[in-house]
């Protein structure tokens, strides 16, 4: 909504087509200009079709932000392979295809924009979520590989959020863990806006300024 109210043109990319769809008839019912891709940024050809949709509905691709990300957190104990693919799926492979399929779109544009949204959890590796940390880690040591490399015309931006308030807990199947993070998320986290503002602000610099890292958090978070 933020970016809206500030004049973008969005497309938004999510997996559930219900909550995609209600939010773009939301913008749109508040004059924002916004158009809905069903996408799963796991399966590359999805990510391909959302930037050529893109780039047919508005003429250009000015910003790809990368926010897809799931945390199903466990003991590695527990053997929860499934979940350790998954997070790798969606939270690293996803960036990866999204570069993948933006790259050539800005190199022909001669600029563009990658967002990238990391974590907290890439600078501090707690029991229980090392997995979901690594590939945090990993999209940090991408997205500056990136930047190394884009040239004076693109920008590479990486956002790292900390606890922040969202339904992120969903993923986790142990009960106990899943009640522990969300009584902590109700009592400290960050409303998501507060990530929205950091983005606009990476945005909104001039073409030759790059905003190569924000961290944000809840004041209260160690």
């Amino acid at each position: 909504m933020l970016l809206a109210e500030r004049g973008a043109k969005l497309v938004l990319g999510a997996r559930n087509p219900d909550g995609l769809h209600a939010l773009a008839a939301r913008l749109a019912a508040a004059g924002a200009d916004a158009v809905a891709e069903v996408t799963d940024v796991s399966r590359r050809d999805d990510l391909i079709k959302f930037v050529s949709v893109t780039a047919e509905t508005y003429g250009q691709l000015d910003v790809l932000v990368s926010n897809a990300g799931i945390m199903p957190v466990s003991p590695f104990d527990e053997l929860r392979v499934d979940d350790w693919e998954a997070m790798v799926d969606v939270n690293l492979k996803g960036v990866l295809f999204g570069i993948a399929a933006a790259l050539p779109v800005f190199r022909r544009q001669g600029f563009g924009h990658f967002v990238n949204i990391a974590s907290t959890a890439a600078f501090r590796v707690t029991p229980g979520q090392s997995v979901y940390a690594g590939t945090k880690m990993a999209v940090r040591a991408i997205s500056e590989g990136l930047r190394q490399e884009a040239g004076e015309g693109l920008r590479v931006t990486i956002i790292s959020p900390g606890m922040t308030s969202t339904n992120f807990a969903e993923s986790i199947k142990d009960p106990a863990v899943r009640a522990e993070l969300e009584q902590r998320r109700d009592v400290i986290a960050m409303p998501p806006d507060a990530v929205a503002r950091a983005i606009a602000f990476a945005i909104e610099q001039p073409a030759d300024v790059d905003i190569g890292e924000v961290v944000v958090r809840p004041t209260a978070q160690a």
